[in-house]
């Protein structure tokens, strides 16, 4: 059995079929891949869009640093311009070949021209003689071997006069070490001999009224002696005056005795005179009279002697000192002055010798013993022991002494000028200020402090003597 083939019109149907199915896929695929294009495209600007909001906010943030940077950098040139205009001293800055980079107004002024003026100009434009000219090149040769040169110099002025100045050269490098140039600063002769003077006026006057404080201290501490001063000159005075009038007692009778014989008297009227005035027994005495006489007056010399060289004005003339030696004198003249009883016991090694002036030592030694007798006061046995060594080149001399001890708090005041723990009238406050001035000038250190044992503590330590 035959089968019946498809009729013309069913093909046909279904190949219009399979093209609309054909072209609808295809219609889908170009509809997705425009879509996809259109949203590649889409991402691509949105990227660009948010690059260039970043780009947009970094140069916002550049803009307002380099604002603020530029504030700060006009903020800075202003602070310098302010201080080169300010400056006293004079200043110029220079190339390594010499010529003028920049100036302040001291030097401006001081020249009489225009600032730009100096701007690119040689530096030796700037002086008035060959002299500074060949100076000012020995400036700029030494600053290359990086070494800091001064010298004094002649400007020259806009009228064509010289004005002498002082000028001080330093070489000027890069953040990385390189040589710029030179900075030169300096100063009217004129204004620095002023200024010298005055200094020297100054330290003049500070001596003087140094040298018065010292004085008057040592005047306070003469009043306090005087006391025991009358008494160190009473004794010698009182034996020669009782020496002196035994001898005008003498002298009476010895003119009897010459005007009998000189008058013819009989020898045996002689001798009986004799007997009645103990003619004999006057001339054993004479020498020793005389000879006390003698040892009272040199012992009141001394005294004088010795109470003029501490009441003079010191010249501070150095010379060699027996340190035990003041000491000793020291504690004498203060004991005679306490009216009360005061032991002091001395303890040296050995000699000790000083390079200085005894005055002024003495008046240190003075110093301390007066206080240590001021701070035994109401003590039961008030004593003081003095004990002098050698510790390597230095003599140390401590003054230990069995009062209540110095209070802590008064401990960093003890030198300082007017400051004293004694009631009005007893003390000028000057004393241990002095004293300590005194040691320093002398090469030495005085320290004071307190005893394990109890008490105050001072130590006096000086150079010894060398040679």
């Amino acid at each position: 059995m035959k089968t019946r083939p498809a009729s013309s019109s069913g093909r046909k149907t279904a190949d219009a079929d399979a093209v609309v199915k054909g072209d609808a896929s295809r219609q889908t695929v170009e509809l997705l891949a425009a879509a996809t294009a259109a949203a590649a495209e889409d991402g691509i600007w949105l990227d660009v869009i948010h690059k260039m909001d970043e780009v947009y906010n970094d140069l916002l943030q550049y803009e307002v640093s380099l604002e603020e940077k530029n504030a700060a950098l006009e903020d800075s040139q202003q602070f310098i311009s302010s201080v080169l205009t300010s400056m006293s001293d004079l200043l110029i800055v220079c190339s390594r070949s010499g010529l003028i980079e920049s100036v302040n107004q001291a030097l401006v002024s001081l020249l009489g021209v225009e600032e730009k003026s100096l701007h690119g100009r040689p530096l030796f434009d700037l002086f008035a003689d060959e002299e500074s000219r060949q100076n000012a090149g020995r400036l700029l040769v030494e600053q290359i071997g990086q070494t800091v040169a001064d010298g004094e110099f002649m400007l020259r002025a806009a009228n064509g006069s010289g004005i002498p100045v002082s000028l001080n050269c330093t070489p000027r490098y890069s953040g990385v070490g390189k040589l710029l140039g030179v900075v030169i600063t300096g100063r009217p002769l004129g204004e620095l001999k002023r200024a010298y003077q005055a200094l020297r006026r100054a330290h003049e006057d500070l001596k003087t009224t140094q040298h018065q404080l010292i004085h008057s201290e040592k005047m306070a501490s003469l009043g306090r002696l005087v006391a025991g001063v009358a008494h160190e000159l009473n004794n010698p005075i009182s034996f020669v005056y009782g020496n002196a009038i035994a001898l005008k007692r003498y002298e009476e009778r010895f003119s009897r005795y010459l005007a009998a014989i000189h008058g013819g008297a009989p020898h045996e009227k002689c001798s009986a005179l004799r007997e009645e005035l103990r003619i004999d027994r006057m001339l054993s005495d004479l020498p020793s009279l005389i000879d006390g006489t003698l040892e009272g007056a040199e012992r009141t010399r001394d005294i004088v002697d010795a109470l003029k060289r501490f009441s003079v004005k010191d010249r501070d003339e150095r010379q060699e000192c027996d340190l035990r030696e003041i000491v000793e004198r020291a504690v004498s003249w203060i004991q005679k002055g306490i009216a009360s009883q005061f032991s002091v016991r001395l303890s040296f090694d050995e000699t000790l010798c000083t390079l200085g002036s005894p005055g002024q030592l003495l008046q240190v030694v003075m110093n301390l013993v007066q206080n240590a007798a001021d701070a035994t006061e109401g003590v039961h046995e008030r004593s003081l022991e003095i004990s002098g060594r050698a510790e390597g080149p230095d003599a140390v001399i401590e003054f230990h002494d069995n009062g209540p001890g110095i209070p802590a708090g008064n401990l960093g005041k003890l030198f300082e000028p007017f400051f004293t723990t004694k009631a009005v009238g007893r003390g000028t406050g000057l004393g241990l200020a002095i004293s300590y001035g005194i040691v320093e000038r002398h090469g030495g250190t005085l320290t004071a402090g307190n005893h394990p044992g109890g008490g105050g503590l001072f130590c006096l330590r000086l150079p010894l003597a060398t040679g």
